[in-house]
């Protein structure tokens, strides 16, 4: 474990090191490319480490003295309209996040920063500083979709072309500083385990700078990203595994923290597990997860197990009982770096992310401390079978071999367990067959954590840009080369690369397929069932053409209720009134310009009256595909009030993307009044907002 120090500002250099270490921390990625002089990255800081408790910190004034660099003008700013300036934010205590999103350091430190944000909701500001280490996250859309995808709510800045990273100076991915409500630096640190400290720090500066009469709790205006956006059926897809013998395609819907089953043949949603985010077991409508990845079926096909990353578990699905058990992890990230070995849900992990099954034991890619684990299923047995735990690229014995994030999984029969090494842009193997479980690389450089691209070629002369997923087949090695959009094959035999599928980012099916950082692959039959990630999409791949189509998921009206408690949430419209008589109920649904109801997918209505003067004389529920408007009710009317209630799942699409579904999901209270001389029919009207 390496130890790291508070790091304040100087006049001779923007940060310059404290004496003393006052807390432990760590876990973050170096830079590679050497910082400006006089800036933290000059200094000698020590290589980061690992998450870990931190000590109190010393009991002194933490107001600073050197005025914070102003952010550049001209820059993309995310979730706010007006781009933030330090000096608006003199009053509250600022945390400024350098980060990027492919890192897992940074992924673990989004929960405590959003806790500090609850914590401090009128005191403190998070600006988040986004500069990219690979080419792919600089884009301002894909870092748009991360901020969507992570529930991100303050502004982030695009700081592609590193222009405040050269001003503040930090040496890796995450660093983080904080700034006083005079707008002076107060300090930073590289790097997990920082929240008890900064907290402590928040408090004193709160307490000290109220006691001033420079606290300002007037709220940063912002307007988010995900604010008039169409909410999708599925949500950043992680991973798929398909069972083909039982004809079953089971979904990571991670955005919606559940994992869906369907059918991969025509898509039909056979059952939903989980209902939303956190951390329980039970049957599929109570269980909960965070986040879920990747997934392995035990050899008889009767157990789901789940990488349950957000949570830092393994659940297993009894899929014959329709339950939800945890084997290992506590739920917590584990504190130690690495995790410890143990037993099942007594040893901490830290962020798993893909599972493979072999007979009784689970392999695990341990993202979160760049190793791959091993789990005895009949005992609970856990412990790491490669990697030592250092964020490297180093083929070795398991126990010496250095990894960097591994996040897919897949076994051959000659015992090779591939893995997905993002962080090195590698696809890599272990030997299975030996007792040292050495690790060689396959295709990608295999020297480092900075060489990337999307060219094809044999072995180390092959580039590839953060792939999350890999495929064994018996004809090929197939990878979802997430950051390049593209679905490539390895030949084993010669490891020569090829491109099958993919290339610019986008949508876009047939035989010159867009994707867009597809994150799992399986196969279903003959074909490659993917999840394309950032178009909440499941695509079906043939490998020899590179065609591709998009599975559209039907049958979700069947467990709307389920999914969201029994009732959704609820709007109220204006009220109407008609005649007494025989009659009809419209109401009318405008979806936004260039959407249209899905025809291949169902949605579902439901009404009923609560109050006098109306009785439905018609079918009361509806499940249409591509529905036409206004939904019409029949019914006869007679004097008195009241308000109907329609439940409504609505699945349309835009026009051109057909197979890409949307959801609309809402109750609608309707008002009435039956009495002489309002007119004949009741009429309503619901604008679908996008």
């Amino acid at each position: 474990m390496k130890r790291h120090v508070l790091v304040a500002a100087s006049v001779a250099a923007v940060f310059a090191l404290l004496a003393g270490p006052l807390w432990a921390g760590g876990g973050s990625e170096k830079k590679k490319d050497p910082a400006p002089a006089g800036s933290i990255a000059s200094e000698a800081v020590p290589e980061a480490g690992t998450p870990a408790r931190t000590a109190p910190v010393q009991a002194r004034s933490w107001a600073g003295t050197i005025p914070a660099p102003e952010f550049p003008s001209g820059m993309e700013w995310l979730n706010v309209d007006v781009p933030p300036t330090l000096a608006s934010l003199k009053g509250k205590v600022a945390l400024l996040d350098f980060w990027t999103y492919g890192c897992i350091n940074c992924i673990h430190n989004l929960p405590y920063i959003e806790k500090l944000r609850k914590e401090f909701p009128d005191e403190l500001v998070v600006l988040g500083v986004h500069s990219a280490k690979f080419a792919t996250e600089g884009k301002t859309e894909n870092l748009r979709n991360i901020i969507l995808r992570y529930g991100i709510g303050y502004p982030v800045v695009n700081d592609a072309d590193f222009a405040v990273w050269s001003i503040w100076g930090p040496q890796g991915w995450p660093t983080l500083a904080l700034i006083d409500p005079a707008g002076n630096i107060v300090g930073a640190q590289s790097g997990e385990g920082f929240y008890d400290t900064f907290r402590e720090i928040i408090v004193s500066l709160i307490a000290e700078f109220r006691a001033r009469g420079q606290i300002d709790p007037r709220p940063l205006e912002v307007k988010l990203e995900r604010e008039g956006r169409p909410s999708p059926l599925l949500s950043f897809p992680g991973k798929v595994r398909a069972d083909s013998p039982g004809d079953r395609l089971f979904i990571a819907d991670s955005g919606r923290d559940r994992v869906i089953l369907a059918r991969p043949a025509d898509g039909e949603i056979l059952d939903i597990i989980g209902g939303g985010p956190g951390f329980s077991d039970g049957d599929f409508r109570e269980a909960r997860f965070r986040n879920p990845q990747g997934m392995a079926l035990s050899p008889d096909g009767s157990t789901l197990y789940v990488a349950d990353t957000g949570n830092h578990a393994i659940r297993a699905v009894d899929l014959r009982r329709k339950r939800v058990g945890t084997i290992a992890g506590t739920g917590t990230q584990a504190e130690e770096y690495p995790p410890e070995p143990g037993t099942g849900v007594r040893t901490a992990l830290s962020s798993p992310w893909d599972l493979e099954s072999d007979g009784p034991f689970l392999y695990i890619a341990m993202a979160g401390s760049h190793q791959i684990w091993r789990m005895d299923t009949r005992s609970g047995e856990l412990k790491p079978l490669a990697g030592s735990g250092a964020e490297g690229v180093l083929d070795a014995p398991g126990a010496e071999a250095e990894l960097a994030q591994p996040s897919g999984l897949s076994l051959s029969p000659d015992r090779r367990l591939y893995f997905a090494d993002s962080e090195a842009s590698s696809i890599r193997w272990v030997d299975l067959s030996r007792e040292d479980a050495p690790v060689f690389t396959l295709a990608g450089s295999g020297v480092g954590l900075f060489e990337f691209g999307a060219d094809d070629g044999r072995g180390r002369d092959a580039r590839f840009q953060h792939p999350l997923g890999v495929l064994w087949r018996r004809d090929g090695i197939f990878v979802a080369d997430t950051y390049n959009h593209r679905i490539r094959r390895i030949d084993p035999a010669t490891a020569e690369v090829s491109t099958i599928a993919g290339g610019d980012g986008g949508y876009r099916d047939g035989a010159e397929a867009r994707f867009n950082e597809p994150g799992g692959i399986t196969q279903a039959g003959e074909k490659l069932v993917v999840a394309d990630t950032n178009n909440h999409s499941i695509r079906v791949v043939d490998p020899v053409s590179g065609k591709t189509s998009t599975l559209v998921l039907k049958g979700y009206e069947k467990f709307a209720r389920r999914q969201f408690g029994g009732t959704a949430p609820a709007v109220r419209l204006p009220s109407a009134a008609a005649d007494p008589g025989p009659a009809e109920i419209r109401i009318h649904l405008q979806l936004p310009r260039g959407y249209k109801p899905n025809v291949e997918a169902a949605s579902a209505f439901s009404l009923k009256v609560e109050g006098s003067g109306i009785r439905l004389t018609g079918p009361t529920e509806l499940v249409l595909p591509g529905p036409t408007f206004p939904l019409r009710f029949s019914a006869d009317f007679s004097p008195g009030e009241g308000v109907l209630v329609l439940e409504l799942s609505l699945v349309y699409c835009e026009e051109g993307k057909e197979s890409l579904c949307y959801l609309e999901r809402k109750t609608l209270e309707l008002p009435y009044r039956i009495a002489t001389g309002a007119g004949r029919n009741l009429d309503f009207r619901y604008t679908v907002l996008p």
